[in-house]
């Protein structure tokens, strides 16, 4: 029985990165603030906990706990922004 020719794949050519999207690393100043919202955060909430309310601010009552995950929240965001 015959056999059938076999198919020349073409070979893949890696395309090259435009200079204009390459990824450059963060500024200096970036994981710094990072990692400093990160943690105020979690002093902000530990605060309002140990103190029994009566600190960072104490006439909005719960809302310490919105904001301290706020804060933290903004330092997890910026993670997703990160590049070494």
């Amino acid at each position: 029985m015959p056999e059938s020719k076999s198919r020349r794949r073409p070979t893949k050519v890696p395309a090259e990165v435009p200079v204009s999207q390459v990824q450059k690393p963060n500024a200096a100043w970036f994981v710094p603030v990072m990692v400093t919202l990160m943690l105020l955060g979690l002093a902000w909430i530990i605060t309002y906990y140990i103190s029994d309310g009566a600190f960072p601010i104490p006439d909005i009552g719960n809302w310490n706990i919105g904001i301290g995950f706020g804060i933290a929240l903004a330092g997890f965001m910026m993670t997703t922004r990160w590049r070494s």
